[in-house]
């Protein structure tokens, strides 16, 4: 059965979940997650995960991820873009300067009010759904961080690209809005790209219809989302035995920090914390 990673250039159009709908069909495997939804109009990085890789999909979705988003200035929408209704349009006097001091403005840990047409639960009913209905509640603000924002292109007189690396939760969409707000002519997210996720990049991406080509030699092991921890190779038969059943093991001599444990015959084990010299399964991946 297919185990693995593929990373998807998500298109257009299609949410995350129709892009795991088309993957199971393809692959003919009912274990198939995402690591991070994507709005329907926005496309890029989309990790999908494939039979025992599930596993590893909460690892994906804490990561940091970036964008490159359309900002267009003057309009104000139900949606926070441009699929939705325009409620305002206001004239656009402000500068590339005076984007780019905004901008500088919300970096940093910020709170972010996210949008009604989110997925988002208030007392066990989904925002959009309310939103659907013509229903606005009150939402509390999440801690979210914004760690690089950038102003890349002015395309027209109220048109910006604006390049953004920010942690899980947060909506670009909103960040569109809200510097619109700031700017004090308002503002919508005309276009998303995400450029990276879970460390994966645009480069990593393959086409839906690549899958359906190649289908399963497309597939990354489920270790490579954990490139950035070194290797641990366990030489010794009753240690990889002991950490086969899921028992803390003893090793000298070793940093403390978060590794890739590989059994003798180089098959990835888990990913484990190493503290004092006692090693610890943080999860299995026998098999994946």
């Amino acid at each position: 059965m297919p185990n693995g990673i593929v990373i998807i250039d998500k298109p257009a159009g299609w949410t995350s979940m129709d892009v795991c709908a088309k993957l199971r069909g393809i692959l003919r495997e009912k274990r198939v997650g995402h690591g991070g939804t994507l709005d329907p109009m926005a496309t890029g990085v989309l990790p999908v995960f494939v039979g025992q890789a599930t596993r590893a999909v909460e690892f994906s979705e804490n990561a940091q991820k970036e964008y490159v988003a359309g900002l267009r200035l003057g309009q104000v929408t139900n949606t926070q873009d441009t699929s939705g209704e325009t409620l305002e349009t206001h004239p656009v006097s402000v500068t590339r300067s005076d984007v780019e001091t905004v901008l500088g403005s919300f970096l940093g840990d910020i709170q972010q009010i996210p949008p009604m047409f989110s997925a988002i639960k208030v007392n066990g009913q989904k925002l959009y759904d309310l939103a659907r209905r013509g229903k606005e509640v009150e939402r509390k603000p999440r801690s979210i961080s914004i760690y690089e924002l950038e102003l890349l292109e002015q395309v027209s007189e109220t048109d910006y690209l604006i390049r953004c690396r920010c942690s899980k939760g947060t909506y670009l969409r909103t960040l569109c809005h809200d510097i619109g707000q700031k700017l004090g002519c308002g503002g919508t997210m005309y276009s998303l790209r995400r450029t990276m996720a879970a460390g994966f990049t645009l480069a990593d991406c393959v086409t839906i219809e690549d899958v359906q080509a190649q289908q399963e030699t497309l597939l990354l092991p489920t270790d490579a989302l954990f490139q950035r921890h070194p290797i641990l190779l366990l030489k010794r038969c009753d240690i990889e035995k002991r950490v086969r059943c899921g028992n803390p093991v003893q090793i000298s001599g070793i940093a403390d920090g978060i590794y890739r444990i590989y059994g003798q015959n180089r098959e990835f084990l888990c990913l484990s914390r190493a503290e004092n010299g006692t090693l610890t399964s943080i999860k299995n991946f026998f098999g994946a």
